[in-house]
């Protein structure tokens, strides 16, 4: 114990998002991060150009909550800068591609760290749908095969939900509350409290919060070494290149196709997640695309 004191470590322990995360940080630069956020606090923050309405006391006080425990979550927050570097090359042209905001990648940070996470209540994937919710929105959710896992699917997917939600709001911050809340759920509270902005509602914790997590995660990885997070680039996940095989029958022993691909099973599943099983099963000549790897195996 001695020696843990003499070097000055300081053990937080934050609970979010139900895990807590131990991080360990020199209290030194922790002070000069916390000193950065009081003294330079952003004069302005937005979400899909919709200005935050920092002159409202408890919207500049939630925005600073959630800046200052991001900033804090030191191990998570690393985690995501690095993974972005591979995982939002995939998902930006495809929110261009259907008019959705840039700013709505962060929304996947905040829902699931850039990994195909599993919730408790069953939500999968970077972008966390439900399986009916998938389902609807196009995709195939089985024991065989969860496009949840398709990282493109998935995206294209989560476009098609926003675009919807927008229609219905009118409004980017909305349509991002809603997909925490639910478009019925968040629809319920502006009935009741006769009001249509997000700043002016009042919702369940988890949605109160949710659209400033994704502010404050934005600015924190739009603006990483301010905050304390000096990445070296070389230190970054990177993308692989691949090649794509379509498939239109099914793969009987999916290890001894990864063989004849020049890989092994467990490389084949990092770059096809979506695949659940040991082996295709495709009885009515559905199309895949199975991405073998160029390099890094």
């Amino acid at each position: 114990m001695k020696s843990i004191n003499k070097v000055a470590i300081i053990l937080t322990v934050i609970f979010a998002s139900g895990i807590f995360i131990f991080a360990a940080k020199n209290p030194t630069e922790e002070k000069d991060v916390i000193k950065e956020i009081s003294t330079n606090f952003p004069v302005k923050f937005d979400f899909a150009g919709e200005e935050t309405p920092l002159k409202i006391s408890d919207v500049k006080e939630r925005m600073d909550r959630e800046l200052l425990i991001n900033v804090n979550l030191h191990a998570s927050t690393i985690l995501a800068i690095k993974r972005a570097n591979r995982a939002f090359p995939v998902m930006e042209p495809i929110l261009k591609k259907n008019g959705i905001p840039d700013d709505f990648k962060y929304l996947a940070v905040i829902e699931s760290g850039l990994v195909n996470a599993v919730s408790p209540a069953g939500a999968r994937g970077v972008w966390q749908f439900m399986p009916d919710t998938a389902k609807e929105r196009g995709m195939e959710v089985n024991e065989n095969v969860d496009q949840r896992y398709d990282l493109e699917k998935s995206t294209q997917a989560a476009c098609s939900y926003l675009l919807n939600a927008k229609a219905k709001f009118g409004s980017w911050t909305l349509a991002a509350a809603s997909y925490n809340g639910g478009m019925t759920g968040v629809n319920r509270q502006i009935d009741i409290q006769k009001v249509t902005n997000y700043y002016d509602l009042l919702l369940t914790e988890e949605t109160a919060r949710y659209v400033f997590r994704i502010l404050a995660l934005k600015e924190i990885m739009q603006n990483p070494v301010k905050y304390g997070f000096a990445i070296a680039p070389e230190d970054l996940y990177e993308s692989l290149p691949t090649r794509k095989i379509t498939i239109d029958s099914s793969i009987t022993d999916l290890a001894g196709f990864a063989k004849s691909q020049g890989i092994n099973y467990k490389i084949l599943k990092i770059h096809n997640p979506w695949l659940r099983e040991t082996k295709l099963i495709n009885e009515t000549g559905k199309t895949y695309q199975i991405e073998i790897p160029l390099k890094g195996y």
